[in-house]
């Protein structure tokens, strides 16, 4: 596949292989970008954005509804290729299909909510001849930077928000997973999007993300990746906004009187969906000692039961991580804990990229299983006997992005809610569940402003007052 770059699909001679971690066949190729493509993309957006600027709102609308459209009438084709670059199976891939349509949906409506108020200069003596308002405007050029996990998706909740809003956009997708994030601006060329409002730029970050992150000329930066690469950015961003989604080491409690069947078969899902790789997945979970046992048993039993293997195969539950060295390097946390005093319950055998999903329990706190972002299939389950213990190791943790109960007591999940350091509690469901449309984003190092369409749409714009003078008012 080509990159896009000033209007044009192009090639280079250096070449990115892009390959099915399940079996490392090889897919397709992309063109390797250098400093000097890096330079060109945001040369090509700074013109991209004298053009989107002044596209008006149902021209913008229009193209988001369409993109929404070929999408849609094409899930098929871009499900198989979110299946097959990364660890997602099929079914899993169909869903993030779909929540991409959904995405730019809303962000063809939440186009025509950008709304401004009037301001009463008379509010202050001196200000009774003047009349005014302020409007939401555009920020200029938007570079986004997405994640291999969510390839599609998380290129439309960047894409999406910043046409919407009448931003130019610069794309750089995972160097592991480029060509859904390259089919989804296809689809945007086929809707009618001027060719230069969005550039879509692919290599090695190490080559040319300084060289994109470090330019004055971008105005806002939306980061989805780890928390070192964040830190870099912060580095040396210079003088812009910046939106950034960090990952999470989600913890969920389980009170004594939830309901356990529903909470074993969620968390679950929420632990091992996309072979554990997911933001909000489930890491940590805090049983309270009355349900331990019972909870343990039925969570490893429906563990257990998973299919893992072909991500094309309809009865496919998991798939391989991204790499085999993210395999490998999960593979020796769980050896880490082991030898630290871990016991694996069940799990913890690799063949290649692919990591059996992996319950443990008797976790030191200490081991990199327990303090860092997994980032794969293992989840650690912890006994605990009241409420304010689970509260405190639920927060003991770096990072705020989801959390999650499980409770018939509405005054407890009252208090462990708003008492949980994050973003987004989800009570008597998984960490990992999302709408779109919410405010998504976290504390502490799991992030900077939020997503979410209308929250993103609030990033990518600024407030612009217009004031005026009437002196015979």
């Amino acid at each position: 596949m080509k990159m896009l770059l000033g209007g044009q699909w192009v090639e280079r001679e250096k070449k990115i292989e892009v390959r099915d971690p399940f079996d490392d066949s090889l897919i397709d190729t992309v063109p390797r970008a250098d400093a000097a493509d890096a330079d060109a993309a945001v040369a090509a957006a700074v013109k991209g954005f004298d053009v989107s600027r002044k596209m008006s709102v149902h021209d913008r609308a229009r193209i988001l509804f369409k993109t929404a459209g070929i999408v849609e009438s094409r899930l098929e084709e871009f499900a198989l290729t979110i299946a097959r670059e990364g660890s997602k199976t099929i079914r899993e891939a169909r869903k993030e299909a779909r929540r991409c349509v959904n995405t730019l949906t809303a962000s063809a409506e939440e186009s025509k909510r950008i709304q401004g108020e009037t301001i009463p200069f008379g509010s202050f003596p001196g200000g009774e001849k003047r009349r005014g308002y302020y409007e939401r405007v555009p920020v200029g050029v938007v570079l986004a930077v997405t994640p291999f996990n969510d390839p599609l998706n998380l290129a439309a909740h960047k894409l999406g928000p910043a046409v919407a809003a009448g931003n130019s956009v610069i794309l750089k997708p995972a160097t592991v997973t480029p060509l859904s994030g390259i089919k989804l601006v296809e689809a945007f060329m086929e809707a009618g999007l001027p060719e230069l409002v969005m550039q879509v730029l692919t290599g090695h970050g190490g080559e040319i993300g300084d060289a994109l992150v470090a330019d004055p000329r971008p105005r806002m930066i939306s980061f989805t990746g780890g928390v070192e690469a964040g830190r870099r950015i912060t580095q040396i961003a210079g003088l812009k906004k910046i939106g950034m989604e960090l990952g999470s080491n989600s913890p969920v409690i389980v009170w004594k009187d939830a309901d356990l069947e529903w909470a074993a078969e969620t968390c679950v899902s929420g632990a091992f969906w996309a072979a554990g790789q997911n933001c909000i997945g489930v890491q940590r979970l805090y049983v309270h000692r009355d349900v331990y046992e019972p909870f343990k048993k039925r969570f490893v039993e429906i563990t257990k039961g998973y299919k893992i293997g072909d991500k094309l195969k309809e009865e496919t539950d998991m798939g391989p991580m991204i790499s085999e060295g993210e395999a490998k390097r999960l593979e020796g946390w769980v050896r880490e804990a082991v030898k630290a005093g871990a016991r694996v319950l069940t799990g913890g055998r690799r063949t290649g990229a692919l990591l059996e999903p992996t319950v443990l329990e008797n976790v030191p706190r200490n081991a990199k299983i327990h303090a860092e972002e997994v980032f794969g299939p293992t989840v650690n389950l912890y006994p605990v006997d009241d409420a304010d213990r689970a509260l405190a190791e639920a927060n003991s943790i770096d990072y705020g992005l989801h959390a999650a109960l499980f409770t018939r007591d509405v005054d407890l999940a009252f208090k462990l809610a708003y008492g949980l350091e994050c973003g987004g509690v989800m009570i008597n469901d998984s960490t990992d569940y999302r709408l779109d449309s919410m405010p998504f984003g976290g504390v502490k190092n799991s992030g900077l402003g939020r997503e979410g369409i209308k929250f993103a749409l609030q990033e990518m714009t600024e407030p612009k007052v217009i004031c005026w003078y009437l002196p015979k008012s």
